[in-house]
């Protein structure tokens, strides 16, 4: 990320081995299926990053900006336009983030998100991801065709008795999620499940919560989504992860390729080990969990399950400062982080744009130290790629020099705001 001896000593860059006495431990968190909404990515179509939706689209042979743009609730229920979607601007927000400035030392998703966070690390790279997500969603769909399934959120029991609550029906109904202290999901047969939310009751449930979804997600019933995904998880190469990645299926970090490949084939059929996961962050030492995705689902898991840790949801552009506000900020407090609106710019006031890709840098003639920076203005180019400045402020510094070669995500400006 850059060379920190170009770098002024205030200059801010984020991650989580470089945070000195602010101790901060990051983690990425991908938002999974269920978090899709009409229009989540009209915030960043004019935003860089955006780039990936072409990309993705080209890869995928299809127009995805349309699902992000255009699609409205019903069609972004179809598994095969969810999965995609919300993938693709898990991977768009994550982009951005890193133009800013900053790293996770750690990444896990939800479900779905699982493959967000292997993308993110490194573990698959994008285009085999786009394929991979879209596979799966289609395998998905097929297995929902296939055996009708549903879902249901139970709250107020602990894990054991909603498992007792589920062994004790005939029918099929298993624990799809665990998602937080009181808050587990079942899934099944439509009897299993209905029958295992009356003994879940009868155990004490404080409330049953019905999910629109079109199966039975984690439960052997997506077996045969399982078949099919696994040819497509054979083709691809699979690298060692950066950073520590959860896998859902045992809430453990894994670094062997082929252990992930073994996950992946898993994942489908079996229960999303969340609560665990985030306890497993917790143990080794991860204090800030930043949801990546359209919702802020997880956010709000983390804060049932690790009420002290710092939280934020990264949903849109102007998300983009108070995340650099919270990162600045050792005393700011998780309801303060997960309650703050949205352009309130608390602390920090010094930002960095980063470089968009690798080339020769060559910054533009007429900008100077002092200038006033908008949002948009063009900066420079590396290659023929404009950059364009992502915050508003004052041009403190060239932190690339005219005709440097620059790699991605390298600091080349410092901004700072009023």
């Amino acid at each position: 990320m850059g060379r920190a001896s170009d770098m002024p000593l205030n200059a801010p860059h984020y991650d989580s081995a470089s945070c000195g006495e602010r101790l901060l431990m990051i983690v990425f968190t991908y938002s999974g299926q269920g978090s899709q909404k009409p229009a989540m990515g009209s915030a960043w179509s004019n935003h860089p990053s955006w780039e990936l939706v072409q990309e993705a689209s080209d890869n995928s042979g299809r127009d995805l900006a349309s699902l992000l743009l255009e699609a409205d609730a019903a069609e972004l229920r179809d598994t095969q336009n969810a999965q995609i979607s919300t993938f693709l601007l898990s991977m768009v927000i994550l982009d951005a983030v890193e133009r800013v400035g900053i790293d996770a030392a750690g990444h896990a998703g939800h479900s779905l998100g699982e493959y967000s966070a292997l993308t993110a690390s490194g573990t698959i790279d994008f285009s085999d991801a786009v394929a991979l997500v879209s596979e799966r969603g289609a395998a998905m769909k097929v297995a929902t065709e296939a055996s009708i399934g549903t879902m249901a959120a139970v709250l107020g029991l602990d894990d054991g008795s909603v498992e007792e609550a589920c062994s004790s029906v005939s029918n099929d109904v298993w624990v799809a999620n665990y998602n937080a202290p009181g808050q587990v999901v079942i899934a099944g047969s439509q009897g299993g499940v209905l029958a295992a939310c009356d003994a879940a009751r009868t155990l004490g449930a404080k409330k049953i919560a019905p999910l629109e979804v079109s199966g039975a997600f984690h439960t052997p019933l997506m077996a045969p989504a399982r078949e099919r995904l696994s040819a497509a998880i054979a083709a691809i190469d699979l690298r060692r992860p950066e950073g520590m990645v959860v896998a859902n299926v045992d809430s453990t970090a894994h670094e062997n390729p082929e252990t992930w490949r073994a996950l992946m084939n898993a994942q489908l059929c079996s229960p999303v080990r969340w609560r665990q996961t985030l306890l497993t962050f917790a143990e080794e030492g991860f204090t800030t969990f930043v949801e990546l995705g359209p919702a802020n689902v997880l956010t709000n898991l983390v804060k049932r399950t690790l009420p002290d840790a710092k939280r934020i949801a990264v949903n849109k552009p102007e998300h983009l400062d108070r995340l650099l506000d919270v990162l600045a900020s050792p005393s700011i407090s998780s309801d303060e982080v997960a309650d703050s609106h949205e352009g309130e710019h608390l602390f920090a006031t010094d930002r960095l744009v980063v470089s968009p890709g690798a080339g020769i840098f060559t910054p533009l003639s007429t900008l100077a130290v002092g200038s006033e920076i908008s949002t948009g203005t063009l900066l420079g180019h590396i290659g023929d790629t404009e950059v364009r400045s992502s915050f508003s402020g004052e041009l403190m510094a060239w932190l690339a020099v005219d005709t440097e070669r620059v790699t991605p995500s390298q600091p080349i400006v410092w901004l700072r705001s009023g």
